[in-house]
């Protein structure tokens, strides 16, 4: 299954508007948000930490092998203009398709949900280093802008949709299906005899990435279509669910 790096901003430095909060914050708010939906959509996720900086989030990434980097950020204007300034800018390496790919599909999302669709821009960068010196495919999304009281409060009214927005970007992204959370349930493999496939994918044409026995005892992280999204000696996949058994809420 997918392997993200999630990298709010570190930038405890950077105060909204009115005092109250600042950039890291909130924006660690909304990768929380993220995190019960990429769970049950069965992407994995690493995330940095507040300690951390823009550079050793780089290198902890790098030490990895993620299908993609996501930092997560707001914005604010130059001293000149602020307060004066609102959008959302989406931040990719234009010499990746898949960067550009990823900014596209988090771009047209946001549009839904931000408070002027026009000013939702993707922007090329080959200076940003989140964008360009990571090994995984990478974007920076500056949500909007701290220093205007109308972003600020957007971002602030609105963490939870704010998460599941980007969280079903990435589903998008991926090609699977995006999954509304739920409490992970503990469950056991129940086929008579034998083992049941774990696919990549939720289709019996999908390929096979693991297998569980009969009796196995298996996490399931989500629901879609008559499939599970299961975990299982640390492989996630997707299993067809008249094959488990549910027993009862592990979280």
């Amino acid at each position: 299954m997918p392997l993200v790096y999630l990298s709010p901003s570190t930038q405890e430095f950077n105060p909204y508007y009115d005092g109250q909060g600042n950039e890291e914050f909130y924006m660690n708010l909304i990768v929380d948000a993220m995190e019960p939906y990429l769970t049950a959509s069965g992407i994995e996720f690493v995330r940095n930490t507040p300690d951390m900086t823009a550079a050793s989030s780089i290198r902890q990434s790098n030490e990895g092998n993620y299908d993609v980097h996501l930092a997560v950020h707001s914005n604010a204007a130059p001293e000149s203009l602020s307060g004066r300034l609102q959008g959302t800018d989406v931040y990719f390496y234009p010499f990746s398709e898949r960067s550009t790919r990823l900014a596209n599909i988090i771009s047209s999302n946001l549009k839904a949900i931000y408070l002027k669709p026009d000013l939702v821009n993707t922007r090329a960068t080959t200076t940003l280093g989140e964008v360009v010196r990571t090994k995984a495919p990478a974007v920076l999304v500056e949500l909007a802008y701290h220093d205007n009281k109308d972003d600020a409060e957007w971002i602030r009214n609105n963490i939870g949709l704010i998460g599941r927005n980007l969280a079903l970007s990435l589903t998008e992204y991926f090609g699977i299906p995006f999954v509304e959370p739920q409490p992970i349930q503990s469950a056991v493999v129940d086929i008579n005899s034998g083992n049941l496939n774990i696919r990549k994918r939720p289709s019996l044409t999908a390929e096979v990435i693991g297998k569980a026995p009969d009796g196995a005892k298996i996490s399931v992280l989500g629901s879609y279509d008559g499939w599970y999204i299961v975990r299982y000696n640390g492989l996630e996949g997707y299993v067809r669910s008249e094959y488990v058994t549910l027993e009862y809420n592990i979280q």
